[in-house]
C-alpha cells in the first residue's frame, strides 16, 4: 500500500469515527439525555472530525511525502481500533476526552508535521487501553 493511500484509510477512518461519533451523540439524547450544551459540543467536534478526515483526503499526496510514513500504520490501526470503540463508551465525558484525541490526531495529520502526531496517538492508545480495562 502506497503513503499515499495510507493516508487515504486514515482519512476514511477518521471519518469512520466521525460516524461513529454521530450515533453515540443521537444515543446520548435518549433519556436521560446528556445536557443540551454538551450534545451540542459533542456534533460540533464531529463536524470538525468530518472536516479533517476531508481535508486528508484533499492532502494525500502531499501528506506521503512529509514524513508520516513510519507511524502510518499505527495510526491505521488506532484509527480502526477507535471507531470500533467509540459507540460503545458509557459516561459522555469520556465520549468528549475521546474525540478531542481523535481531533489533535487528525489536526497533527493534516498539519503535515509527523512530530505531532506521536502525543495525540499515544493518548489515544491510553484512553482505549483503558476503556477496553474498565477504567475511567
Amino acid at each position: 500500500m502506497s503513503p499515499a493511500s495510507n493516508i487515504e484509510t486514515i482519512a476514511s477512518q477518521l471519518s469512520d469515527c466521525a460516524a461513529a461519533l454521530h450515533r453515540r451523540i443521537l444515543l446520548a439524547m435518549r433519556p436521560p439525555a446528556a445536557p443540551q450544551a454538551e450534545i451540542q459540543a459533542l456534533f460540533g467536534r464531529e463536524v470538525a472530525l468530518r472536516m479533517c478526515a476531508n481535508g486528508l483526503y484533499l492532502d494525500a499526496a502531499r501528506l506521503a511525502a512529509s514524513g508520516l510514513a513510519p507511524a502510518q500504520q499505527q495510526v491505521l490501526a488506532v484509527t480502526a481500533r477507535a471507531r470500533a470503540t467509540l459507540e460503545h463508551i458509557q459516561h459522555i465525558k469520556d465520549v468528549f476526552d475521546f474525540s478531542a484525541e481523535l481531533l489533535a490526531l487528525g489536526a497533527a495529520i493534516a498539519s503535515g508535521k509527523p512530530e505531532h502526531v506521536l502525543k495525540p496517538l499515544e493518548n489515544i492508545k491510553h484512553q482505549l487501553d483503558a476503556l477496553d480495562h474498565g477504567a475511567p
